[in-house]
Formats: C-alpha cells, structure tokens, sequence
C-alpha cells in the first residue's frame, strides 16, 4: 500500500483530543516500551510509561533503568531531567496511546492476557482523535479481532473515531537503540487513515523507510521476519547433527558454502532463546495449524537442541562420582542480559535432573532463578564446561587458569567460540557441537 492521502472528511481531527496533541502514553517499560518512551521523551513529546511493577516504575522515576542495553541508561536519564519522560501504573489521557507489553508463549500458544488488559486499561481515556499504537509483538487478526472491538467499547469506532495501527518492533538487543532510529518501519492501520497518521509519528524519529500497509499484513510480516531466521537457524542445527554422524567438522562446511554469492547459512547452537524467533513462529502455527509444517519443524528442531547439548554433556562426565557442570552463558545470546526463553533454562533443569551439581557464571546476567557464580567458584572443582552463550568475556578465558581450579579438564563448546587447540595445549579433552 503506498502512503496514503488523509482528507479531513476521512479522518477525524487530532485537535479534538482533549489530551496535549504532544502528550504520549507508553504502557509497557521493558525491553521495547521504556527504549520507545525514552526516544519520544528526547523528541520533545511529554512521555509517561505504564508499567504493573511499582519497582520499574520507582526505577524510571530516579532517571534509572531496569534492563541492560547499552546507552539506555544516558537516554534515559537525559529524558527524565528534561521533564519530559515519568512513570506511573495506570494510564491517563493522551493523544496517543503505545501498547508494548510482552506476549509469552503458553502451550504453543500466544498468551495475550497482557495486551488485553493494557487495552482495557485506556478505554475510558480514549477520545476522538486519539491515536493507538500496537507494537507487541501478536498472531494475524490480533488488532483486527482483540484490540480494536475492546476499544471500541468506548462508544467510539475504530478508524472512523480514532486511530488504530499496528507497528511491530523490528529491533536486536544490543542495538536497540539504534536500531529504533536506522531501521525500515512496517505499520499496518486497521484503515489507510491510521496507517498514515502513524506515520506522521514515527516520521519524526524514524530515519529508516517507512512501509505502509493493513494491520494483518503488518502482524505477518514480523512473524514471518523472525520465522525466516528460525528455519535457517533449524537447517544449520541439522546439518551439525548430520555432520556429527558423518565425523566432519559443521564450522567448516558453513565456512566454505557462505562463500557462495547466494548462500548465507546462520549457525548452529544449543537452541534458539529470546522472546522473538523462538516464539513467533509459534504464532503463525497457531493460526494455521495444518499447514505451516515447516515452520513446525524447525521450530521441533531447535527446540531439541538444548536436549542434544545435554546428551552430550552426560557423555562427557559419564563415570564421574558427583559430576560438576559450569555452565557458561545463561543469557539467550552474546552481551545481553536477556534470560527470556533461553537454551541454558532447558539445559540446566535436564543436568540437575540427571545428577549432575550445576555452576553458573554470566557476567552480564544479575537476576536468575538459579545461583549466579563469581568464576572462581564456578570453575572450582569442576568436571566439565559448557559454553551455552558465546559473551566476549569468554572469549579471553585463559584455559590455564580454568584448569587449575576444576577437577577433570573438559570442555564442551555450543557455539563454536573457543580457540580448541589452546584449550588442548591446557590439558583440557574438547568436544564442539557439529564437529564430529
């Protein structure tokens, strides 16, 4: 869809709002909401982030942040002191309305209880003219079917009395920042009138093109975004398997086939974490159950690799009184502090569960559900390491040093970041997932 032509007769005038026409309601402050608040807040728009927890909100109120990300806690801060960006638990008038609460999966399925009740929440503040934006992540028909009748319960009509789009975050951890600013946005309005005045918002901080489209096409194209790197990711943990069998190092293979012009394999692992390609294309199963078999499959497929790292690691320390597993790396990937559906949940319950006593270090990580080691006590009479996540500061572990504090020298890398032959020359008895 091109960008669309707003007409007065058309669209309902923003001016009518009684809320400030620069006035912004964020509900939701986590990896996505708080970023978005902070970036509107430094525009000049007068921001305040809905969050359920009394603790984030008392944390954006001290000019501070929950989540770690680098340059957030300067944007943040900078927001704060311009007066312009505060916290509170429910939400109150505004011209626009940003809706970025999480969407977990239960049983394969989206739970959308926190969409819901953030939708509900702004119905006796919406007023004709506003503004509403979905960017959680949602299955097809979420704004069409879900969001837009219980706004409508209001008394006002969607897209003839408001505005309502869709405008999934397309954002890494890491470069969250960046990213907001530099990359392509997709918005999907419940008509063109919305998709446009969506525009009109994100055209103020957006430096990347701007897509315009439905509400339906909007939501697929984010699931699909995240299930094309899913199924690359899969065939990558396929082809470590066939390579484990076949006795030939996946690193490699992946290595030479990149150097074809239109190959780009990603690579393999010890499973997919985060709370996006690990969860989306659930989300497209759900709604098309009896034909999204690949999508199934690869999804069945990284799923299991965390039970595959697990068999391995029991390979490695069978016959050992007591074993001792370091786990290294909880975090779902590299220099985040991200646990939300990470590989390392699965491979530490299975370890525990077959005897095994677990150590775990990340450096990035502060809240967990398991005890969180300093590296010493980690390594301290250990028989076997496990990378799971492949953060820089493992990268200058001196294997020496490891050995001297662990019991029997054995490592088992899942991401393929350790220097084998150094670890070796320390003494250690390697194994790395897909080098058969």
């Amino acid at each position: 869809m091109s960008s669309p032509t707003l007409s007065s007769s058309s669209s309902p005038p923003l001016s009518s709002s009684p809320a400030p026409l620069r006035k912004i309601c964020v509900l939701g402050l986590g990896y996505i909401g708080l970023p978005t608040a902070a970036v509107l807040a430094t525009q000049g728009y007068s921001v305040v982030g809905i969050d359920v927890k009394h603790s984030v909100v008392d944390t954006v109120n001290n000019g501070k942040i929950h989540i770690e990300e680098p340059g957030l806690q300067t944007l943040v801060q900078a927001a704060y002191k311009s007066g312009n960006l505060r916290a509170q638990s429910s939400p109150e008038a505004a011209a626009v309305f940003i809706i970025a609460v999480p969407t977990p999966l239960r049983d394969k399925k989206a739970d959308l209880t926190a969409v819901e009740s953030a939708t509900k929440s702004i119905v006796p503040y919406l007023a004709e003219g506003n503004l509403v934006i979905l960017e959680s992540t949602v299955p097809p028909k979420t704004t069409e079917e879900l969001v837009a009748p219980i706004l409508q319960q209001s008394g006002l009509k969607a897209g003839k009395d408001f505005y309502l789009a869709h405008c999934p975050e397309r954002v890494l951890p890491g470069n969250i920042l960046r990213e907001i600013i530099e990359n392509d946005r997709i918005i999907g309005g419940i008509n063109p009138e919305s998709a446009g005045k969506a525009e009109e918002l994100y055209g103020e901080f957006v430096a990347g093109k701007i897509y315009l489209t439905d509400a339906t096409t909007a939501e697929l194209v984010k699931l699909s975004e995240n299930t094309f790197r899913d199924v690359n990711i899969a065939l990558a943990n396929e082809l470590a398997t066939i390579c484990e069998k076949l006795r030939v190092d996946v690193w490699d293979v992946i290595e030479l086939a990149n150097h074809h012009p239109r190959v780009s394999f990603l690579k393999p692992g010890p499973g997919v974490g985060g709370h996006c390609i690990s969860i989306d294309p659930w989300f497209i199963v759900e709604k098309a159950s009896q034909t999204a078999n690949l999508i199934r499959l690869s999804r069945e497929i990284n799923d299991e690799q965390p039970h595959v790292v697990v068999r391995m690691a029991k390979e490695m320390v069978q016959g050992t009184a007591d074993p001792k597993v370091t786990v290294l790396g909880v975090a779902y990937k590299a220099n985040v502090d991200d646990t939300r559906e990470s590989p390392a949940i699965p491979i530490i319950q299975e370890l525990e569960a077959a005897g095994c006593e677990v150590r775990i270090a990340d450096p990035h990580v502060q809240r967990f559900p398991w005890k969180l080691s300093q590296a010493q006590e980690a390594f301290s009479k250990s028989d076997l390491v496990v990378l799971v996540t492949n953060h820089a500061e493992f990268a200058t572990l001196d294997p020496a040093e490891v050995g001297k504090l662990m019991r029997c020298r054995q490592l088992l890398d899942t991401r393929g970041q350790l220097d084998l032959d150094e670890w070796r020359q320390a003494g250690f008895s390697c194994r790395r997932l897909g080098s058969g």
